[in-house]
């Protein structure tokens, strides 16, 4: 199955079982978020990607220079191992890390959350990638990603035992836009998927196709 098919049935089964005004809560930020957020800052195909050295779930350092002297990387920012959508989208890169390895491409996945939280996503889905803890956003930032949660989702989520300052270990209730990118060995962007709705990602397959297409 797709990503996007998987995304789909998980939304269809949070709408049908959830109480309808939360599910009505979450799709009108969606829809608030799309109208407000300056997507244009957003880092575009053709740009430098910008240097980064982030801890993994384990401590240890992850530089993309370093990562990026070995070949071309996917760089993925995602909003915690607390969003079903996100873990989703992890368990579908896993799946195409074999062809990603076989390409000579590295697969990053950069959350806000603090490095104890990343270590139980990468546990709980079994990924064998590096999952990153940009804690305070720094790089999101830096990718033009960084939008602030609005106060009705920051109660939804409080109530369903989900409060973000427990998870990224600051009171910010900052996460990044989700997107995927792709840049090339020399730095520069190649795909920069860049997805408003939490609830839409792009297919790592896809992804691949990119990353081929590029290699041609």
């Amino acid at each position: 199955m797709a990503l996007q098919q998987e995304l789909d049935a998980l939304r269809a089964e949070f709408e049908r079982t959830a109480p309808a005004e939360r599910a009505a809560l979450y799709t009108a930020k969606v829809e608030e978020l799309r109208a407000t957020f300056p997507k244009e800052q957003a880092l575009a195909v053709g740009a430098m990607a910008p240097a980064f050295t982030l801890p993994d779930a384990t401590g240890m350092r992850v530089s993309l220079a370093d990562v990026l002297a070995r070949g071309p990387a996917f760089v993925i920012f995602y909003r915690g191992g607390w969003c079903p959508y996100c873990n989703l989208q992890l368990r579908a890169w896993q799946r195409q890390l074999p062809a990603i390895q076989a390409a000579g491409a590295t697969l990053l996945a950069i959350s806000p959350q603090m490095p104890d939280a990343s270590l139980t996503t990468a546990e709980k889905n079994e990924l064998a990638f590096p999952v990153l803890s940009d804690v305070g956003n720094a790089v999101a930032r830096q990718f033009g990603l960084v939008y602030s949660m609005p106060m009705e989702v920051r109660a939804a989520l409080t109530a369903n035992g989900k409060p973000l300052p427990g998870f990224n270990g600051d009171e910010s209730w900052e996460l990044p836009i989700t997107a995927s990118f792709l840049i090339g060995a020399d730095g520069r962007v190649a795909v920069a998927d860049i997805e408003l709705d939490y609830r839409r990602r792009m297919d790592p397959a896809a992804m691949l196709a990119a990353l081929a297409e590029t290699a041609a």
